[in-house]
């Protein structure tokens, strides 16, 4: 009896052991959390977008091409955040906005990216993708999207020099790209080196930032550039013309067309 007593104490003592050293084992990352590996893919809901870890990391931002594209200054985002793996679709959009699609190419279908859609629009979008996950949707800074679209690289387009592999453009250009006068299904061209489809080409991207005309005292951290301006900045070109990686523009907030759509970030835990 002693002697089973004995084992029965020892098995307790390493019972208590393994519950301690459980105990110190830290709580799992939420699905989605900074703890992910780059280039890991989640979605938060059945039908949220796709979105992709992308690292943190350093790269020069801008051309010496145009004007608004100088100066060429080093930009360093310290934190891992997500982007969306494809523009939001026209079926990602009517989901969360009451089956309303204001695309002009509604006929496309639900894998085509949804256009005809303002900055202001896109942020009633986040808003309500936002309260639906508990997540923290936003549009990307300008330098955000020119650091994914290079994604490491030194392309003139995002992610390869050969535009017609990695996007549809050129539908009113002469000669006419591939485009078709149309946007196109997203996801159906190749990918740049995070993983990110179409960010030349389909349709132009609004990002966060106010316009300037230049990037003189631009953040160097990443984050979206403020001011006075009314304009807000698309980036990457769209099915109409083509673009190059450092092209931006300028367009007022409640601007509408069939070339203009988005591309979703998400901020990281």
């Amino acid at each position: 009896m002693k002697v089973l007593r004995i084992i029965f104490m020892v098995l307790a003592l390493i019972s208590l052991q393994a519950h301690a050293k459980d105990e110190r084992k830290p709580a799992a990352k939420e699905k989605g959390g900074a703890s992910m590996a780059a280039g890991t893919v989640f979605k938060d809901c059945s039908d949220c977008p796709e979105m992709v870890v992308i690292p943190a990391g350093s790269f020069d931002m801008g051309s010496n091409s145009e004007p608004n594209e100088m100066p060429v200054h080093q930009v360093t985002i310290k934190k891992a955040f997500a982007m969306g793996k494809t523009e939001v679709t026209q079926g990602q959009w009517k989901a969360l906005m009451d089956n309303n699609n204001p695309s002009k190419f509604n006929t496309c279908g639900d894998n085509c990216p949804v256009e005809q859609v303002s900055w202001d629009d896109a942020q009633i979008f986040i808003e309500k993708l936002n309260a639906k996950t508990g997540k923290k949707y936003r549009l990307p800074s300008e330098a955000e999207w020119e650091y994914a679209c290079r994604a490491g690289g030194k392309h003139e387009y995002c992610g390869s020099d050969n535009l017609d592999s990695i996007a549809w453009f050129g539908g009113l250009a002469q000669p006419a790209g591939n485009s078709g006068k149309s946007t196109n299904p997203v996801a159906t061209k190749q990918a740049n080196a995070f993983g990110l489809y179409d960010m030349s080409g389909n349709v132009w991207e609004w990002v966060e930032d106010v316009y300037h005309p230049n990037y003189n005292d631009a953040p160097a951290d990443g984050s979206a550039r403020q001011g006075d301006s009314v304009l807000r900045v698309p980036r990457g070109g769209s099915w109409s013309f083509l673009q190059r990686a450092a092209k931006r523009s300028g367009s007022e907030s409640d601007f509408r067309y069939g070339t203009i759509g988005l591309r979703l970030a998400r901020t990281l835990p």
